[in-house]
């Protein structure tokens, strides 16, 4: 038990760091691809490469939980992804990388209805504070704001805390349910919706280039196959709020990566909503750790 929580320590310091450098490669990709068909060629190639892997290990592709993970591919690839994609061809890669990381609030508050996880007064607290930092980030007062992938953002956030709350509940009922296989079903379920948005959404072909192919395989291989296991291993065997305060990497790897490739610098008033969207978020896992202890 205490190898598998360190591994998951690992591997959740691993996966932030390639989320977290691999935002601003995204926004690149939109230069080359509509913002469906980069989500669904990501998550459906993904879930290629999971099955292949399954088919390596001999394990059975075909099981009966395969249909009850339908919704959790809904809300972990399908919206996470989406929402994401499109908050990125609306704004930018800092700012939507924070918003989206407002996952632990929505993660925290669902935990506590949904996993009797309470909260302290001192986390609710530190909730108000990041939603401080959000209504600063919202600010209407500021002509280049673009509130629409603001909300994007905060969608795939919560999007993707709902999945984090599916996963949790379907460990419990189903603690022999194979990681590789619930992860592989889960992506494959979540392309499908992105499949049918091809035909509604009209774009601009595909441009391939050597860079953007780089890219695509990258976030097939690392992005989505690779950290989404480690994702799921983590939150298997470690609490959910544990898992967001060692994932808080992420955004701050994006924000860096945004910085230095994008040359993306937010003003004095971002800076203080990210600011406080992160010391409210770091506040409100690290109260719950020292009552465990």
């Amino acid at each position: 038990m205490k190898k598998n929580k360190l591994l998951s320590i690992i591997g959740l310091f691993v996966l932030s760091i390639i989320w977290g450098a691999n935002v601003p490669f995204m926004k690149s990709a939109l230069d080359f691809s509509g913002p469906a068909e980069f989500a669904f060629i990501r998550n459906f190639f993904g879930a290629f490469v999971l099955f292949g892997i399954l088919l390596v290990l001999k394990k059975p592709l075909l099981i009966k939980e395969a249909p009850k993970l339908f919704i959790l591919g809904l809300f972990q690839t399908t919206g996470f992804t989406g929402f994401l994609i499109w908050a990125l061809l609306e704004g930018g890669a800092s700012k939507t990388v924070i918003l989206v990381f407002t996952m632990p609030l929505w993660v925290a508050m669902m935990a506590w209805p949904f996993l009797r996880e309470r909260l302290s007064a001192l986390q609710w607290l530190a909730i108000a504070i990041s939603f401080l930092g959000i209504g600063i980030i919202f600010n209407p007062l500021n002509e280049g704001n673009n509130i629409l992938s603001c909300l994007l953002a905060l969608a795939s956030g919560f999007s993707w805390a709902c999945g984090v709350i599916l996963s949790k509940k379907i460990h419990i009922k189903f603690p022999k349910l194979d990681l590789l296989t619930m992860t592989a079903w889960q992506m494959l379920w979540g392309s499908i919706p992105l499949f049918i948005i091809l035909f509604i959404v009209n774009s601009e072909p595909i441009i391939w280039t050597n860079y953007f192919i780089c890219i695509v395989l990258f976030n097939i291989i690392f992005v989505n196959a690779i950290a989404y296991l480690l994702w799921f291993f983590s939150l298997k065997h470690l609490e959910a709020s544990s898992v967001s305060i060692l994932s808080l990497m992420t955004p701050i790897a994006g924000g860096v990566s945004a910085w230095l490739l994008l040359n993306e610098i937010p003003n004095n008033s971002e800076k203080i909503g990210y600011f406080l969207i992160l010391l409210g978020i770091f506040s409100l896992l690290f109260y719950k750790n020292n009552k465990k202890n």
